[in-house]
């Protein structure tokens, strides 16, 4: 079905998509989820166009998977509070959202997710810069304590 070159390829960037995962931060592996859903929503609006319904499916469907069981698992509702509670229910926007333009094969409820996506994905990016100086200042205190 596929030529030995693809099977390499294949196996070659999932390696690849491993060990970023293994090595990333909490904070990157949220963005990768980010690009990952925006991905598989571009996937199903390619579909979409061509009329390929099993895999506009497919994509939709790994998309509200990234969504649910990534982003929305993620967030810890206790210590998060009111933030944490409204990202929840956007969350639960979009998978129905994606539902919908699955059904209905609408390319502007799929817009309208990737939308939302984006506009959290550069909001995250945009806290790196103060998540790493956090970060580097817990090491920092957690090296001192132990140097005690």
């Amino acid at each position: 079905m596929f030529s030995p070159g693809n099977a390499a390829a294949n196996a070659y960037a999932k390696v690849g998509l491993q060990t970023g995962v293994m090595g990333a931060s909490p904070h990157r592996l949220i963005v990768m989820l980010y690009q990952g859903a925006r991905q598989a929503i571009a996937l199903g609006r390619m579909h979409l166009q061509n009329g390929r319904v099993a895999e506009r499916g497919a994509a939709i469907s790994k998309a509200i998977m990234i969504i649910e069981n990534g982003l929305q698992q993620a967030l810890n509702l206790e210590a998060g509070g009111d933030i944490a509670a409204r990202l929840d229910g956007l969350y639960s926007y979009m998978t129905r959202r994606l539902l919908e333009a699955s059904i209905q094969q609408s390319e502007a409820m799929m817009l309208e997710v990737d939308g939302l996506l984006a506009t959290l994905e550069e909001a995250w990016v945009g806290i790196a810069p103060e998540v790493a100086r956090m970060a580097a200042q817990q090491a920092a205190q957690q090296t001192a304590e132990t140097a005690k």
